[in-house]
């Protein structure tokens, strides 16, 4: 069992929180500010606490917060985040008014380029980024087999990673290693993708996949 604190507690951080604790693993959710008065009933595997100690006490940390405001909330943590794996799932982008992607805030680099910069302790790798957030804990509820990609700079990181990926129901041949963080410009640059699928497809599972 390993202790994991999933950053933020949206749709996407609610969704991993609870697959990560259906495999088993104890699960914090870091709480920003503005998410305090979120109700706190959930699995007795899942604690809610602040973002600070969510970091402090947890073994791996996800990054499940909106990628316009990660950067800013995860730096005040860096030295708790020493030595530690970072796995962030948020894409970066300026909005429309209703929410949807119009652009990427690091069109040169990509969020999590930015965050191995501004933690060059820790050991970021970027993954579930390419799909709808029902799908990062249920892969095989596709029709098709889905792609998880990863990009990371350390390669024991991404191995423990994989095995986490895993849990969630990832098949070994699902997970596709793109190489360092400077690949993860690839894989975030794929979200502008996401108001085009939603406007043909409707709102429904989906995630990109690798055809060879």
């Amino acid at each position: 069992m390993t202790t994991i604190a999933i950053l933020g507690a949206g749709r996407v951080g609610s969704t991993l929180a609870a697959g990560f604790a259906g495999a088993k693993h104890e699960v914090l959710v870091g709480l920003r500010k503005t998410e305090q008065d979120r109700s706190k009933t959930a699995s007795p595997a899942i604690t809610f606490v602040t973002l600070a100690e969510a970091v402090a006490r947890a073994e791996i940390v996800v990054n499940a917060m909106p990628g316009e405001v990660s950067l800013e909330a995860l730096i005040p943590h860096r030295d708790a985040l020493v030595s530690k794996i970072l796995i962030d799932v948020a894409n970066a982008t300026a909005r429309r008014a209703d929410g949807m992607p119009v652009g990427l805030l690091y069109p040169q680099s990509s969020l999590g380029e930015q965050l191995q910069l501004a933690l060059p302790q820790t050991h970021v790798v970027k993954t579930l980024n390419t799909m709808l957030f029902s799908v990062m804990t249920r892969p095989a509820s596709l029709s098709k087999a889905p792609t998880a990609f990863l990009s990371g700079n350390d390669e024991g990181a991404k191995a423990r990673v994989r095995s986490l990926l895993q849990d969630l129901g990832w098949d070994q041949t699902w997970l596709e290693d793109l190489g360092g963080i400077a690949s993860a410009q690839g894989t975030e640059a794929l979200i502008l993708m996401v108001p085009h699928v939603l406007k043909a497809k409707g709102l429904v599972p989906f995630s990109i996949a690798l055809a060879l």
